[in-house]
């Protein structure tokens, strides 16, 4: 049934949808009210809402110099924030359900679901779309209702299942379902049905590409094999084919960048390294991380505020192998700028020196996967699903190690080589919002002090605290238990 455009402007608006995000290329204003929902036009506007909460990644919350990020990275233990007036609590494993950022991550992420949902249903009244077209929005839609998903079950654990959009009071009381039926049920489904899209494995302005929907698909299948699903060897064979896919285009579609500062130049966004990203701009959005990461009002940049929200703690970066040249100044970290010493060591990763220096607007984009990230998911995966590290899973590995000016691996059984590719994933990916999955899938920490692994639970922090069962899900937030009686909180919140 065609509706005028004005219905669906109605539904889009109401959501907030037709706000800049960073991805849309189309204008949804030059719709007039007299076009047709089955308008390409129209059509497309509706897919692009599907990335407006993309950005709960990586977005101010918590107060003053509060960041979305810093909830991850200060359950690590390896992060502080000395301007956070409530980071000790997560340091310290004291929060609750109303703690800073609990609430956030919830809220926005079933946002994002709600505008995938409306999408899924929706475009296949477009008569205007051909069947490719109309496979690929749906592969768009369902590819990100999949990512918003795959965060609710990491960091929540049973979660509402909503695969619908909600049309009644009714259905807003929603149970929480297991972990594996939202996994067998949603996400798998969803990120299967995509794969067979015509998407290109690159899109320059940062949409779903087939490399996203490959590497997402080989991080659910990881995180599957392991805690809590513990879908074993043949979860870990389907992640080693969906990441081979991604590392066989290394050197064609994508390829690491020859130096770490490669990935803080804005005119690499969406290229070289890089698969899947937030977007961000000089004029619609700006990186928030740029002054969150700076040191507290030091006086080296143009930003009137600079947070010190988010800082490395000296522990983690003291544990990175002797001469790893991602622990060098002015690679991973920096502790001087312009002949300035800072008083300590802080992250480099969303250093944008024109920002900085000039205009205070970063437009440097927040990675969600990048070829690095994806090769040792297939190292990983790849190991457990042949029983040993085969030539790849070694040479992904030992490229890493080359880019980090360290001696090549070799010899390795299946437990050393798990150990050495977490050891990486943890030098690697610090501070992009992954180390805390890798813990909750593995159950292991790395003590940064005795460089060994240690359980989860009993594992005691920097912070002289210990964590117990209760962390491997964050609670329920409150005010959500509060408005839904269908609800349940979380076992020790």
């Amino acid at each position: 049934m065609k509706r005028p455009i004005n219905y669906i402007l109605a539904i889009v608006a109401s959501f907030g949808l037709l706000s800049c995000e960073g991805f849309l290329e189309e204008d949804p204003a030059t719709l007039t009210t007299q076009a047709e929902l089955s308008s390409p036009e129209a059509a497309r506007a509706l897919v692009t809402s599907i990335y407006a909460n993309v950005n709960v990644v990586v977005t101010g919350s918590g107060g003053w110099g509060g960041n979305t990020l810093s909830l991850l990275e200060f359950m690590t233990g390896k992060a502080d924030g000395v301007a956070q007036t409530e980071g000790f609590r997560f340091n310290q494993l004291t929060y609750d359900s109303q703690s800073f950022y609990i609430d956030t991550y919830w809220s926005q992420l079933y946002q994002g679901i709600l505008r995938c949902n409306v999408a899924i249903e929706q475009l296949p009244r477009y008569t205007s779309l051909t069947q490719a077209q109309l496979n690929d929005y749906l592969a768009e839609a369902r590819t990100m209702r999949a990512f918003y998903y795959f965060y609710l079950v990491r960091m929540y654990g049973d979660v509402p299942k909503i695969s619908e959009p909600v049309k009644a009071l009714a259905e807003v009381n929603t149970s929480r379902s297991p972990v594996k039926e939202i996994y067998d049920d949603i996400i798998l489904p969803d990120l299967l049905f995509a794969e067979g899209s015509g998407l290109p494995w690159r899109r320059p302005n940062g949409e779903v590409s087939k490399g996203f929907i490959k590497s997402l698909l080989a991080d659910v299948y990881l995180t599957y094999a392991g805690h809590p699903v513990n879908g074993g060897q043949s979860a870990y064979v389907e992640s080693a084919r969906r990441s081979k896919e991604v590392v066989d285009l290394k050197g064609a579609t994508f390829d690491l960048f020859d130096e770490y500062t490669d990935m803080i130049q804005p005119a690499n966004k969406n290229s070289g390294e890089f698969i899947f990203q937030v977007q961000f701009d000089k004029i619609n959005r700006n990186n928030p991380l740029t002054p969150v990461c700076l040191p507290t009002f030091a006086g080296i940049s143009v930003y009137s505020n600079e947070f010190g929200g988010l800082v490395p703690r000296f522990e983690f970066i003291d544990s990175y192998e002797s001469g790893d040249k991602r622990a060098e100044e002015k690679q991973f970290f920096i502790s001087e700028y312009n002949g300035q010493q800072l008083g300590g060591r802080y992250i480099y990763k969303w250093f944008d020196k024109v920002a900085i220096d000039q205009d205070a607007r970063s437009e440097l984009n927040f990675t969600i996967y990048r070829l690095a990230d994806v090769m040792l998911m297939y190292a990983e995966a790849s190991n457990r699903a042949e029983g040993g590290p085969n030539a790849l899973a070694l040479q992904c590995v030992n490229d890493i190690r080359e880019r980090a000016e360290l001696a090549p691996i070799s010899g390795m059984g299946v437990d050393a080589f798990e150990q050495e590719v977490w050891n990486q994933r943890y030098f690697e990916l610090c501070y992009e919002g992954k180390l805390w999955f890798d813990m909750l899938r593995t159950r292991k920490v790395r003590n940064d002090l005795t460089k060994a692994y240690d359980d989860f639970v009993g594992h005691r922090n920097v912070f002289n605290a210990t964590f117990a069962e209760k962390q491997l899900r964050f609670p329920i937030p409150l005010r959500e238990i509060d408005v839904n009686a269908a609800l349940t909180q979380n076992p020790g919140f």
